[in-house]
């Protein structure tokens, strides 16, 4: 959606590696009003167009496509695409209709340049997961590749939000990624159940001033359900989403158990 940063380079040169040699890479750029609730930030979120040309040129990006809102949208629109299982819980819960943006935009925009490859970055999970499993369902003829999430030096995952945040919810955000941390050498650690660690976890985000909490779960990172015990036989993640004032950041971190 634009107000691209480091975090976007990567998903560009990620793209250029797997395009063939005579092969294109086309980066959109479209600020979705149908993935916006009736409250959320749709009005103030960051357009620096003419940065984020730049850093297009920058990386060699072929094709921008950088539609209108009525070039997208009829304005008797009525048709959208929706996923009923994974977008339910989690974001869902808390923006209801998001994914149903998500999917119809996401959707369309496939329709429209016709990919091989859609890259896109790990840090909103839900996001690539609802993703999947509609180009699954839909048979959309796309391979759908993952990057993990780019962070800060003080480890805050990159967001166009960021810029949002006011110089004190900026310093206090990075523990976020601090508490995700020490909750994922928790769920290693023998004897600690879910539960346990679920709650430490939700007391440490909320220990951070500032923040308000909208959710903190640790779930089976393919069917995002949580989970009610560890095992080795389902891939675990951990995943928050945290306000500071109304700029809403989200993050997740994978738990690698020992072997």
């Amino acid at each position: 959606m634009g107000a691209l940063h480091d975090g976007h380079r990567t998903l560009i040169r990620k793209a250029r590696r797997l395009a063939n040699p005579n092969g294109s890479v086309v980066v959109s750029i479209f600020v979705n009003p149908t993935q916006f609730g009736p409250k959320e930030d749709l009005s103030n979120y960051p357009r620096p167009f003419d940065q984020d040309l730049l850093l297009c040129r920058q990386e060699g990006v072929d094709l921008l496509f950088h539609p209108s809102t009525s070039g997208m949208y009829a304005a008797d629109t009525s048709a959208m695409v929706r996923e009923d299982s994974l977008s339910k819980v989690l974001c869902g819960t808390s923006r209801p209709g998001h994914f149903d943006g998500v999917c119809t935009v996401v959707s369309m925009l496939f329709n429209i340049i016709g990919p091989e490859v859609a890259v896109f970055g790990e840090k909103d999970w839900q996001q690539l997961a609802v993703v999947r499993r509609m180009v699954r369902d839909l048979q959309i003829p796309v391979k759908i590749v993952g990057h993990p999430t780019v962070r800060e030096a003080d480890g805050l995952a990159m967001s166009s939000r960021n810029r949002l945040l006011t110089p004190e919810a900026r310093r206090m955000a990075p523990r976020i990624f601090q508490a995700m941390s020490a909750a994922a050498l928790e769920c290693g650690a023998q004897g600690r159940g879910v539960t346990r660690v679920r709650d430490s976890l939700i007391k440490s985000l909320k220990a951070i001033p500032s923040a308000d909490l909208d959710y903190a779960e640790i779930v089976d990172e393919e069917t995002l359900a949580p989970l009610k015990s560890f095992n080795q036989k389902c891939k675990v993640r951990i995943m928050v989403a945290v306000r500071f004032g109304s700029v809403r950041l989200i993050d997740n971190l994978p738990v690698k158990f020992p072997r």
